[in-house]
């Protein structure tokens, strides 16, 4: 089943369809909208680090990625998969499980992410739920 899961990964990856490549060269002409992009993330990943300040959660430092790091070791001993899928299932708000980025992952850390490229209402709703935690 997985073998079939990595055939449509490989092709979503590495095919762009022909109205997106015409979409992305005109987003291009304009340097404005790309150049403006970083400040654009930073905003948002601010925002949610700012919403999350009164949480259990940790920042870790990010840069240059649409992700923020947070530990949470001072809330659960569960594994990062398993918190990842509690937080999911019971807060609403999901989360990625580092170790799955590793080959020999450390099962120590209690690290997530969460994606911050969304809207300011998701991010302040997915922040007030996970504040409760």
């Amino acid at each position: 089943l997985m073998r079939e899961f990595r055939k449509v990964h490989q092709f979503n990856v590495f095919s762009v369809i022909t109205p997106i490549q015409y979409a992305i060269a005109d987003y291009l002409q304009k340097r404005s909208s790309y150049l403006e992009l970083p400040r654009f993330f930073e905003r948002k990943r601010d925002f949610l680090r700012s919403a999350l300040a009164t949480s259990r959660f940790k920042p870790l430092p990010s840069h240059g990625s649409y992700f923020q790091l947070y530990e949470y070791g001072t809330i659960s001993d569960l594994s990062d998969v398993e918190f990842s899928k509690f937080i999911t299932v019971e807060h609403g708000v999901a989360a990625i499980p580092i170790s799955v980025f590793y080959t020999d992952p450390d099962p120590s850390e209690r690290i997530i992410r969460l994606c911050f490229a969304k809207t300011e209402n998701t991010l302040a709703a997915a922040a007030e739920r996970l504040c409760k935690i």
